[in-house]
């Protein structure tokens, strides 16, 4: 009786909070506003290029992979840790801690695969372009499938008594359990296999493409500048380089802290090596990752960049207004607003002359502006032609 209530105790302390009442409050908040974050960006990239399915290339292919990662992981699990910071404990206990480590771990695992695939598949189209064009379209839909497979089945090993999945030091999320290294000969290999194949195999792979990349492309700009060629497509080369570059980058840097922390498990057989909060800051560092790409996307991209202007148009008809106040409708074949002044001609040469409106059309900040000039010192102004004119003024207000 005694063991059933030590063990249920024991169960009961794993799920509760080991930090204070106003630092579980800080947690849920920070969490909160990523998750706000990251549903407000990754949502508007999935509307962006729900809306440009038809044209879709490999590469952007894997990024909407990637903005399905941090989406939905956002929408599905992180709501159970806010929630559970707000009433300082772990909800549901065991059920929800297998379901929300699972959930994580495939989600984190996509996340990774598909930057590896997007550094590596940018560096076959830098050096190989050939074999790039193989993995073109349906093929890389298949390896956002693989991608998804191998994420699903190695998440679903602690199921089957390979590993496990246990509440965080903190207690206020669930994660794998690392220190089961020290348990038994399967955990140790889960442990292993995790660190080594499916966290320091991807990094490498990440980091050398990205740096043969960066290399290839310097080289290139190098060798044009010195014959004094200037090309556009080496400046939106470029900016795509420095867009992937930036992803895999922030993705790593944003993991690692993480990572480190949770590897020291393998040489820690409890968590008293480090304080409860040593833990929270790399988890929250982690969570992170989910916000910035859209951000990215939108710095480095001018297709998303005119496509968010084109979607905040339609969504806000003000947008559309030009500076009279004249609505242009959808199907308006201009880019910018047409802006009308009238001008009273400065002076009138000869009183016979035509005084129907004329108008002149120059530049201003790349908008066409209509400058029209109306007659209007002539005293004899035939009705129909100052019928006409007062119309026009009318129309240009």
């Amino acid at each position: 009786m005694n063991g059933n209530c030590t063990e249920e105790d024991g169960t009961s302390s794993a799920f509760t909070s080991k930090l204070s009442p106003s630092a579980d409050i800080c947690v849920g908040l920070a969490i909160l506003c990523m998750v706000l974050l990251s549903m407000l960006g990754n949502g508007l990239v999935l509307l962006i290029c729900y809306r440009r399915r038809r044209i879709l290339v490999g590469s952007e292919l894997l990024c909407v992979n990637l903005a399905v990662v941090d989406f939905f992981c956002c929408v599905f699990f992180y709501p159970l840790s806010i929630f559970s910071s707000f009433t300082h404990m772990w909800l549901g206990q065991k059920l929800t801690c297998v379901y929300y480590g699972l959930g994580c771990y495939i989600f984190g695992l996509c996340g990774m695969f598909t930057i590896t695939a997007i550094s590596v598949i940018r560096y076959l189209k830098t050096c190989y372009s050939l074999l790039y064009v193989w993995l073109e379209g349906m093929r890389v839909r298949w390896v956002c499938a693989v991608i998804w497979l191998v994420a699903a089945l190695w998440s679903c090993f602690p199921l089957f008594g390979w590993g496990e999945y246990v509440p965080e030091p903190y207690g206020l999320s669930c994660t794998v359990a690392w220190r089961g290294y020290h348990t038994s000969a399967k955990d140790a290999f889960y442990v292993i296999c995790s660190f080594a194949c499916f966290t320091l195999v991807p990094v490498l792979l990440i980091v050398v493409s990205q740096g043969l990349i960066l290399y290839k492309v310097s080289r290139f700009s190098y060798s044009l500048s010195v014959q004094g060629i200037r090309n556009n497509l080496r400046h939106t080369e470029k900016r795509l380089t420095m867009m992937f570059f930036c992803i895999s980058l922030g993705f790593i840097t944003a993991w690692a802290p993480y990572a480190v922390v949770s590897f020291l498990f393998i040489f820690h057989k409890g968590s008293g090596y480090m304080a409860p909060e040593g833990f929270v800051l790399p988890a929250l560092f982690a969570k992170s990752s989910h916000i910035y790409n859209p951000f990215i996307y939108f710095y480095f991209n001018k297709t998303f960049q005119r496509d968010l202007r084109h979607l905040l148009s339609s969504a806000c008809p003000s947008l559309g207004r030009n500076r009279v106040g004249v609505h242009l409708g959808p199907g308006h074949p201009g880019p910018h607003p047409i802006h009308i002044q009238m001008m009273e001609q400065p002076k009138v040469v000869n009183k016979q002359e035509s005084c129907e409106p004329k108008c002149k059309v120059h530049l201003e900040e790349n908008r066409p502006v209509y400058l029209c000039w109306g007659s209007t010192h002539s005293d004899e102004t035939p009705p129909a032609q100052e019928g006409a004119a007062k119309s026009l003024k009318q129309d240009s207000i």
